[in-house]
């Protein structure tokens, strides 16, 4: 993607970021409808229904070629990534905007013909947004984020967790990621992937282990992540594929075969 090109998106994906967020803010005391897909606590709402319409009404409109992979039924049934894909979360961490009324995200990422271009993460009730075009670094809000440091050790780390390699069907053993959490300095769960790996970005984590994320959790926070060194793989240290669901491991690199090759390869199933 050519340089114009990319700061053309970048530019006009932000204001309608900012835009979006605003309206929740605006919203965030109103009556919900509050509906489940796939099991009871995967939640969705008429905020998060609303917020993707916004943006794909608007994609469709100023750039009719590009095409959409989302959440909530607004998008295209894509077989590939060729082209200009925008890759939306609405509200990223619904399970927070319905119980606490913070702690979510709306997560937009931009790619061209696979690779990631843009990525946008706005902590809505925080007014924080972290953003990256590709080779331009990333960003907290105006600040530079620094490269993750390269001496990081799994003893001294912090890795963001959620709970589902404790569920049925679980990939790895137990056991194994018992020893595991011994091992670090200690765990976080934030509820939010696209957060998660905003923090990672941020150097306030140094990993984020998940089981199962779609494309739309992560796609803008590989993004961001990749600007300050990081690193973004499924479980077994393989690409992510974007146009399903993944496991995933985002990290400061050096501490990411550690987390592979002696807890995540070792406990698999």
């Amino acid at each position: 993607m050519e340089l114009e090109t990319r700061n053309t998106l970048y530019n006009q994906a932000k204001e309608w970021v900012m835009e979006a967020g605003s309206i929740i803010r605006d919203q965030i005391g109103a009556p919900l409808e509050i509906n489940t897909k796939s099991n009871p606590n995967d939640l969705v709402t008429t905020m998060d229904k609303n917020t993707e319409y916004f943006f794909v009404s608007r994609i469709k409109r100023a750039f009719p070629d590009h095409l959409i992979i989302s959440e909530e039924g607004y998008g295209d049934d894509l077989k590939n990534l060729k082209g200009t894909v925008w890759i939306i979360d609405p509200i990223d961490g619904t399970m927070n905007f319905v119980h606490q009324k913070r702690n979510f995200a709306i997560s937009v990422g931009i790619y061209h013909d696979g690779i990631g271009e843009i990525g946008l993460v706005y902590n809505v009730m925080d007014d924080i947004l972290y953003s990256a075009k590709r080779g331009e670094g990333a960003y907290k809000n105006d600040f530079n984020l620094p490269m993750l440091p390269a001496d990081r050790k799994i003893t001294e780390s912090i890795i963001g967790m959620n709970h589902y390699w404790l569920c049925e069907n679980r990939l790895v053993d137990e056991k194994v990621m018992e020893h595991f959490v011994r091992t670090i300095r200690g765990t976080r769960l934030y509820g939010s992937a696209a957060l998660e790996f905003a923090y990672v970005a941020e150097g306030i984590i140094d990993g984020y282990i998940s089981m199962s994320l779609a494309p739309w959790d992560i796609a803008a926070g590989c993004v961001i992540v990749n600007e300050v060194g990081g690193i973004s793989t499924n479980a077994w240290g393989e690409d992510i594929n974007f146009l399903g669901k993944n496991t995933i491991v985002a990290c400061n690199p050096a501490i990411q075969r550690r987390i592979i090759d002696d807890y995540l390869q070792k406990g698999r199933k």
